[in-house]
């Protein structure tokens, strides 16, 4: 669906992934007077981008105000406090679109009534057009719905759409959360170099550049990242012995199972 066709959107929250959604929406076409921003104090950058495509800012929910997407980008902990007065807002042609970890579309509906809603994890790669979103949609919205959201979605990234609003949950952990454990990734690889005698300065470079590359290696190649991983990996060469430490049954895979799991439990109790 043509983005500048989407009807009227309703922005909950200007910050690092609501600002980071709007401009990539204004970029890629979303007319600035089609957009509502709804912000007690967003960054003066953001105030500049809201000014300059002709978008509306209220610091407070105004009382005439309808919406065809109403977009929730504010921070779980807050939903409380944020979601009694949108009830008006949220007509019989809305569909809500919420990117707070955690909280159900049940719980949503406590507040906002039976809709049309979407439940969504982005990342924060999304805050330079290369993240990725999983998207869970509730049997109220229709396909034209879907169709929008996914329009809006995919201005950041790739959208993969769940079967069961549990699946978010685990997108969480893996996706949501996992940008982390990359750039954790760099720090241990750093780390590593500094004790095998580089200067951390250098190790850390090294690290950054190497884990840099390969994303984007992975990013432009058709090959599985398996074959990636074999095409490094000389038999009996230095690459394969470091694999042997981190495939071994000790290794990575039941570390990653672990950490998986734990996230996936922890977005499972934010959200009862």
């Amino acid at each position: 669906m043509a983005l500048s066709k989407l009807g009227s959107i309703v922005l909950i929250g200007a910050g690092n992934m609501g600002g980071a959604m709007l401009s990539g929406w204004l970029k890629k076409g979303v007319p600035g007077a089609s957009v509502t921003v709804i912000d007690p104090k967003p960054s003066d950058a953001m105030q500049q981008v809201i000014a300059d495509a002709g978008a509306r800012h209220f610091e407070a929910l105004p009382d005439d105000i309808q919406a065809d997407i109403l977009f929730l980008a504010v921070k779980p902990q807050l939903m409380d406090a944020v979601l009694p007065p949108l009830k008006r807002v949220v007509g019989q042609n809305t569909v809500v679109v919420s990117v707070a970890a955690g909280k159900t579309l049940g719980y949503l509906q406590t507040h906002l009534g039976e809709a049309a809603m979407v439940r969504a994890m982005p990342n924060t790669p999304a805050m330079i057009g290369r993240g990725v979103t999983g998207a869970y949609a509730n049997p109220k919205v229709s396909d034209a719905q879907r169709e929008a959201v996914q329009s809006l979605l995919k201005v950041s990234g790739p959208v993969e759409w769940v079967a069961r609003e549990a699946d978010i949950n685990a997108v969480t952990a893996v996706s949501g959360s996992g940008p982390a454990y990359v750039f954790y990734l760099v720090e241990c690889m750093a780390e590593a170099g500094r004790k095998a005698g580089l200067p951390a300065d250098l190790a850390m470079r090294l690290a950054r550049e190497t884990v840099a590359g390969a994303g984007e290696l992975l990013h432009q190649s058709p090959e599985e990242a398996s074959k990636l991983r074999q095409n490094v990996t000389s038999p009996n060469g230095t690459t394969a012995a470091a694999l042997g430490v981190l495939m071994a049954d000790d290794g990575m895979q039941p570390l990653f199972d672990r950490a998986i799991e734990a996230a996936r439990k922890r977005a499972e109790e934010l959200g009862s």
